[in-house]
């Protein structure tokens, strides 16, 4: 059994991701901003931490990290707010590997999106541009620090059921394609299972593989 902290614990994908967590024997604490939100991630297998990650300094968080085995980040601020974009999606996640690193929890797991980097080619003018901007900042910063990171780049996000099968880039993979929030949550989990991605970003949409041969196939 594993321990893991799972920032933005409400989430549309957190919470499929607890549920295989928990089918799978581990533990997962679920950090939420919204005590409201705790009886949703009861039910889905997580344990509710209530903690603001836009106000918890670095000591906070790493004490809250203590005792885990892997760390996943799949906090966002919702986009709308371009100054709590960056506070969130930036600032809080550069923040949450600092604290990780001080709490000797070695395992990383960032849930970006397909295309985030430098350059992204957003417009300034864009609404996502502060959210391209963010994730481009802490996947790079998150890429800088001696974790065992793995960096996870889903492309457009879906409500559709799970289908346990995706294709990678590389492997057929194309920008502007789908996936579902529950295939998503379903590659992390396999991730944190393969100590062996470490050092990679993965890009994804929906496919025709099933995620562990995908997996099984990264070069």
């Amino acid at each position: 059994m594993a321990r893991i902290a799972l920032f933005g614990g409400h989430g549309k994908v957190a919470l499929h991701l607890e549920r295989l967590l928990a089918d799978a024997g581990h533990e997962t604490s679920a950090f939420i901003r919204n005590p409201d939100h705790a009886d949703d991630v009861r039910a889905a297998g997580g344990t509710p931490v209530v903690a603001d990650v836009e106000q918890l300094d670095i000591a906070a968080l790493a004490e809250l990290l203590q005792g885990h085995d892997a760390v996943v980040w799949s906090a966002g601020a919702g986009g709308g707010n371009p100054e709590r974009t960056y506070s969130v999606d930036r600032d809080a996640a550069i923040e949450s590997m600092t604290a990780a690193q001080q709490a000797g929890v070695h395992r990383y797991v960032m849930v970006s999106y397909f295309g985030a980097r430098p350059d992204h080619g957003v417009p300034e003018d864009n609404s996502f541009y502060p959210y391209a901007e963010a994730k481009a900042a802490a996947d790079a910063h998150l890429r800088g620090t001696d974790l065992e990171w793995t960096v996870l780049g889903p492309s457009a996000l879906t409500l559709d059921p799970p289908t346990g099968r995706i294709e990678i880039a590389g492997q057929g993979a194309r920008d502007k394609g789908q996936v579902s929030r529950a295939d998503v949550a379903g590659v992390v989990a396999a991730v944190l299972e393969r100590p062996d991605t470490a050092g990679r970003t993965i890009e994804f949409n929906n496919g025709d593989t099933p995620i562990a041969e995908a997996l099984d196939a990264l070069e």
